[in-house]
């Protein structure tokens, strides 16, 4: 006579296994979703899509869409974030140091020109540690310097192009959130969609003039990414998105190609 109670419960209990392996599975793939849908609303492309710039002033206006996105990522924790796989880490990371830098901006917007507006002399503003994530409270640049480059993890330094300073002389804010499932995608169309600017990267005759990004990170460009050596070796990936001609090719492979970097704007990326 417990045959049938017994089986009830048993279906019951599978059927709420069910239910909340579906709702961990939804809460994961909707991580970033909040934050996809500000970037899509208030990030527009600029300069024949090799830029973007920020409505700042809209996106204060739903600050508390932000404030939450912040705190659901505040709320993984290290072991949870450790159990991911490479590309869902990167992916929170990047995410998180986009959108924590949007929400410095904010404290001081609109009265600043600058990100370096929120500095002093003693200190810069990426050194503030005002970041709660993955139990610690963290600067902007714990993120970047620490968590993505300095992990020795990852080894790509396509993450120039997707991390933003919030300046326009940085490789533009992504229109869309960071995903695990599309990164790699990502990371690709980000570095083309720089190194395409002629703004900010251009070969002329025997001198290739590139972003002081490349200057200021030019290690992480020699670490063999792709098999990749040197600060060329690189550039030789992308030659159509640099425009390089064949002798301007052979040139940049041989190392006779001089290689200059360019000033670099810290004007807020801002929507005038």
């Amino acid at each position: 006579m417990f045959k049938t109670p017994l089986k009830a419960l048993l279906i019951g209990s599978a059927l709420v296994a069910t239910s909340f392996a579906t709702s961990f599975t939804a809460q994961a793939q909707s991580m970033h979703d909040s934050w996809n849908t500000l970037v899509t609303n208030n990030v527009a492309a600029i300069n024949n899509g090799h830029s973007t710039e920020v409505d700042y002033a809209a996106i204060k206006l739903q600050h508390k869409e932000l404030k939450s996105y912040l705190d659901s990522l505040t709320a993984v924790t290290q072991s949870e974030f450790d159990g991911w796989e490479k590309p869902k880490q990167l992916a929170f990371l990047i995410n998180a140091y986009n959108a924590w830098t949007v929400e410095l901006i904010l404290t001081k917007y609109p009265d600043l020109k600058s990100i370096k507006d929120l500095g002093s002399f003693f200190s810069s503003p990426w050194s503030k540690e005002f970041v709660p994530l993955l139990g610690k409270t963290r600067s902007l640049d714990d993120i970047e310097h620490g968590l993505i480059r300095g992990s020795g993890k990852y080894n790509d330094p396509r993450i120039h192009f997707a991390v933003n300073c919030a300046s326009v002389g940085c490789p533009a804010l992504r229109e869309e959130a960071y995903t695990a499932d599309t990164l790699e995608a990502q990371l690709q169309e980000q570095t083309v969609r720089f190194l395409s600017d002629t703004t900010r990267n251009i070969a002329k005759d025997n001198t290739l003039s590139v972003s002081s990004i490349f200057k200021w990170y030019g290690d992480d460009f020699e670490k063999g990414f792709r098999g990749t050596n040197t600060l060329g070796e690189f550039m030789l990936q992308y030659p159509d998105a640099l425009k390089l001609m064949p002798n301007q090719q052979k040139a940049l492979k041989s190392g006779e190609m001089k290689i200059k970097f360019l000033d670099y704007n810290w004007d807020l990326n801002a929507r005038h």
